[in-house]
C-alpha cells in the first residue's frame, strides 16, 4: 500500500505537542486536531522533515503570533466553517520515516498556493526573529 505523503500547505489530522506540554515533560499531543505543514523538506540524508503548525478554533492571546485562516479557505481545505487560527510561533519538528505520530490516513485538505505562502512568509519573519519555539518530535 502507498503511504500518502504531505507536502507543504497540505492539512492533516496530528497529535501535536504544545510548547507548554513539553516543557512539563509530557510527551504525546493530547488530542488529534488539524495542523498545517508549512514547510516539508527533504534532507541531504533522504529523510522528510516536517515542520508543523498547530491550527486552533480557540481565540489566541493578545501575545500569539497567529494568521487568522479566511472562510473560503477553510472551506476550500475541509475545515470546520467556524473562526480557525494558525499559531505561527510554535511549532512541532517531525521526521516522516521515523515518525511514532504521523498517521497516513489523516489528510483533511489543503490551504491554496497563495494562503500557504502567505502562512510560510509570515512564519519564516517570526522564526528569524526568534520568535518560535521548537518541540522535536523525533524521540
Amino acid at each position: 500500500m502507498r503511504m500518502n505523503k504531505p507536502v507543504s500547505g497540505d492539512i492533516w489530522r496530528y497529535d501535536y505537542l504544545w510548547h507548554w506540554q513539553a516543557d512539563v515533560g509530557e510527551t504525546e499531543g493530547r488530542k488529534a486536531r488539524p495542523i498545517t505543514f508549512v514547510t516539508v523538506i527533504i534532507d541531504k540524508t533522504g529523510q522528510t522533515n516536517l515542520l508543523i503548525l498547530p491550527i486552533t478554533s480557540s481565540p489566541p492571546a493578545p501575545d500569539r503570533k497567529v494568521l487568522e485562516i479566511p472562510q473560503i479557505e477553510r472551506r476550500r481545505a475541509g475545515l470546520d466553517d467556524t473562526p480557525l487560527w494558525i499559531i505561527l510561533d510554535e511549532y512541532n519538528h517531525d521526521v516522516l520515516e521515523t515518525s511514532f505520530h504521523f498517521n497516513p490516513n489523516e489528510k483533511i485538505g489543503r490551504f491554496s498556493r497563495a494562503f500557504h505562502l502567505k502562512a510560510l512568509k509570515a512564519f519564516a519573519f517570526i522564526a528569524k526573529e526568534r520568535l518560535t519555539k521548537r518541540v522535536m518530535r523525533t524521540e
